[in-house]
């Protein structure tokens, strides 16, 4: 489950990925390479049970053309006593035969802390004949508030993954849901790592509570969460129709996606409540400009009898006119 968790991740932000998990060896001149996901199987005879399936590698390239393309390979692994250095050497042993290059970094992210080898040494009385140690992102070791305004989407999204007080998780837990909604505007991935971010934080139920008590009633979060809509999303979609023209497709697109992000921001602010659900089930017959205007109303609602209330109006306005 976490390493295909990880998996998505980095496949999804390779260039977060690699600076966040890698920052020694992720240049700053990131930006101007091409990230390529390099599925590569190892070798028939060598597949089995001993053996891990990695199939995150990464292969940047720089299109300048003054620096050699790099092969980054990057394995989760939840619990440091299961970690092999020998089967990480093992593939990366492979797959730089199967590439053709000596270019290769191997990266490996704790979930949790422990004991591991860092390196592995093999010689005899007089000389080394192989050398090979890895780069570590140990996320139990991470101060989480070193990360906690950070722009970079990985970062954020594994908050709660990081070093913190106990009575800093929903805290955590906020700030890595808000920066999801503040850096991310497709609404398929903003669901997508809201799960994560769900999984990893693991609350209690007695957390949801207080979360939904002193987090989700912030007028600062949902206020957060609508502003980067409007001004992301919605609003630019607007100006540019308007200077632009834009087809009845985009539109219908653009209001199925203002549609996903109100379902989020009233589910977060009133969790899930079969009357919830029944109301939302209105969302999509609503117009573009009154789905706008959900967004602000919002926040005035102390429960779902207000929103059914705002949304009973706007049928009798509908049918007035």
């Amino acid at each position: 489950m976490h390493d295909q968790n990880f998996k998505n991740l980095i496949l999804d932000y390779p260039r977060q990925a690699l600076a966040f998990f890698a920052p020694e060896e992720a240049s700053d001149d990131l930006a101007q390479a091409r990230i390529i996901p390099v599925r590569q199987e190892q070798l028939q005879e060598r597949l089995g049970n001993r053996f891990r399936n990695l199939d995150t590698p990464l292969l940047v390239e720089w299109p300048d053309g003054k620096r050699e393309a790099l092969l980054f390979v990057i394995e989760e692994e939840t619990r440091s006593d299961l970690f092999s250095i020998y089967r990480l050497a093992h593939y990366c042993l492979d797959i730089a035969e199967l590439l053709k290059t000596e270019r290769i970094v191997p990266v490996v992210i704790f979930l949790k802390a422990g004991r591991r080898p860092a390196e592995l040494k093999l010689g005899g009385n007089r000389h080394t004949y192989l050398s090979f140690h890895y780069l570590v992102c140990d996320l139990k070791r991470l101060s989480a508030a070193d990360y906690q305004e950070s722009d970079n989407i990985v970062a954020r999204l594994n908050l709660p993954n990081m070093q913190h007080p106990r009575q800093q998780r929903l805290e955590m837990y906020w700030a890595a849901q808000l920066g999801l909604v503040r850096l991310e505007t497709d609404p398929n991935k903003i669901r997508k790592y809201s799960d994560f971010i769900d999984y990893y934080a693991d609350l209690t139920e007695q957390e949801v509570t207080e979360y939904q008590q002193h987090y989700q009633t912030k007028e600062g979060e949902i206020m957060g969460m609508v502003k980067v809509w409007t001004e992301q999303g919605l609003e630019q979609g607007l100006e540019q129709g308007l200077e632009q023209g834009l087809e009845q497709g985009e539109q219908i697109g653009k209001k199925k996606e203002c549609v996903v992000l109100l379902t989020r921001l009233l589910r977060r602010k009133f969790g899930l409540h079969p009357e919830l659900e029944t109301a939302l089930k209105q969302l999509p017959k609503l117009s573009l400009d009154t789905l706008e205007n959900l967004a602000d109303d919002l926040l005035d609602f102390n429960s779902i009898t207000d929103l059914q209330a705002w949304l009973d109006r706007r049928d009798v306005e509908k049918a007035e006119q």
